[in-house]
């Protein structure tokens, strides 16, 4: 056939496109004039128990449905006229009444011999697409079954009185812990299991581990955990996840302590805690939250306890420069900080300023750090001028339109550098070396800004002890 698109020659060998290699055993084969009537008709087996005799004489186009008259019009002038036609989807007719969708491409023959029609029965696509849809819909469905179960799991895990854990099967690392634990034991997640129990008993727990590795399940052990090294129970079975193999753990206390009397005169305080209108939550010293009353539930914006025990406070208490590493860092250093002016994002969206104290206590041998959390949104909606910080960005921002963009900027960046200055003072109770530290700046930086902004100029209250000075390596200017 000419690249040219023009009439083959006499006896020319017909390529048709190999897109499928179906094509090569059609369902159908109709041997057509040049004005398009069907001299001879070819079945497959697949559908070879249909006639076609009636077909014969007849214009193709009656032979399909009203939607493809059309296309086989095209078909039949593509191939008179370029010898090659596209390929169409019809739905062809046959004598018996039956509607089959056939895909087909018209070839013109050489000279007037006339065109050869080859078409592949859909029919069988088509159901594989229907068995797909089914699949996927089968699929989506075991999905939300799947997420229906774990979020049932996920009730009963928390909701448990006893304590659970889930730890790694490979490096016995805490991977969940439910609040029973949290409250019990203290172990929270990313935590190794073995330091937790009692040195000469973690060789009968590994034992008991690898029974379980080995059988899926072993017989309890009693162990000591925790700081009280109290006595428990502990029962295993091995699980599998996406992230591989997990233990599961079940602890049950061994005989509850009688409670201790209170000395006379002293007052039970957790009732007074959780009633209390400003928010208190205990942390670990990395800031992992142990304890929560209902005002600070409120504050980050969560419906019961469980949820935030476990979790790092510095998900709620992100401000630069006042945020969970400034705080903890400050009770590290001086045990106590009080009213760190700093704002809790809650999980929907919103924003508190809060004034922050806290204070480092001990536990039996575990270190703990009490966080009063007070509101003082209202306080500073009413006092208006309160946060310098705040009324010097309005006072610039009302400016604009006054002065260029670039001297409001820098009037900007001077009043937040001020602020974060005076905060690290305050966090560092005036020590200017302490106070460089936590800005990320050189002693000299730091003189230079005190000097700038006239935030006094005497010698630094706690300078470093060291025989030869130090050159100092101005970072940030």
């Amino acid at each position: 056939m000419p690249a040219t698109g023009g009439e083959p020659e006499e006896g020319a060998t017909i390529r048709r496109p190999m897109n499928s290699v179906n094509y090569a055993q059609p369902d159908v084969t109709l041997v057509l004039d040049m004005d398009g009537v069907i001299r001879r008709a070819d079945l497959s087996n697949a559908i070879a128990d249909e006639s076609t005799a009636e077909w014969m004489g007849r214009p193709w186009i009656d032979t399909v449905g009203e939607s493809g008259a059309e296309q086989v019009r095209r078909m039949v002038e593509d191939a008179r006229t370029a010898g090659v036609s596209a390929f169409h989807q019809i739905t062809q007719r046959f004598p018996s009444g039956r509607e089959v969708t056939v895909e087909y491409n018209t070839v013109r023959l050489g000279g007037q011999a006339g065109m050869i029609a080859v078409g592949r029965n859909l029919q069988a696509v088509a159901e594989l697409r229907t068995r797909l849809i089914a699949a996927q819909q089968a699929m989506e469905q075991d999905y939300w079954k799947l997420r229906e179960i774990e979020t049932r799991y996920r009730l009963l895990f928390d909701a448990s009185n006893e304590p659970v854990l889930l730890i790694g099967a490979e490096d016995l690392r805490v991977v969940e812990a439910n609040p029973a634990a949290i409250r019990a034991i203290g172990v929270g997640r990313g935590r190794e299991m073995p330091p937790e129990i009692r040195e000469r008993e973690r060789d009968s727990f590994l034992a008991m581990l690898q029974q379980v590795r080995e059988h899926g399940k072993a017989p309890g052990i009693l162990v000591h955990l925790g700081a009280d090294d109290q006595p428990w129970i502990i029962r295993g079975s091995l699980l599998t996840s996406e992230a591989g193999p997990v233990f599961l753990l079940q602890l049950a206390s061994i005989g509850v302590p009688a409670p201790e009397r209170e000395p006379a005169g002293r007052i039970p305080v957790d009732g007074l805690i959780e009633a209390m209108p400003d928010g208190f939550v205990v942390v670990d010293p990395d800031g992992t939250v142990r304890r929560a009353n209902r005002a600070f539930l409120d504050m980050v914006e969560v419906a019961v306890e469980a949820a935030v025990l476990g979790e790092p406070l510095g998900r709620w208490l992100t401000q630069p420069g006042a945020d969970a590493a400034v705080l903890l860092g400050g009770v590290a250093r001086h045990r106590d900080i009080r009213l760190l002016a700093t704002t809790i994002r809650g999980e929907l969206g919103s924003e508190t300023a809060v004034e922050i104290s806290a204070a480092a206590g001990s536990d039996g041998s575990r270190r703990q750090v009490g966080v009063l959390v007070r509101n003082v949104g209202r306080r500073l909606a009413a006092d208006g001028d309160t946060d310098g910080l705040e009324s010097a960005l309005g006072a610039i921002a009302e400016k604009v339109g006054r002065r260029s963009l670039r001297s409001l900027v820098d009037d900007a960046v001077s009043q937040v550098e001020r602020h974060c200055i005076q905060a690290a003072l305050g966090l560092s109770r005036g020590n200017r070396t302490a106070a460089a530290e936590i800005l990320g700046l050189s002693r000299q930086s730091l003189y230079s800004k005190l000097s700038r902004y006239s935030l006094g100029n005497g010698p630094d209250p706690d300078p470093p002890r060291s025989s030869h000075p130090r050159p100092s390596h101005p970072r940030d200017d």
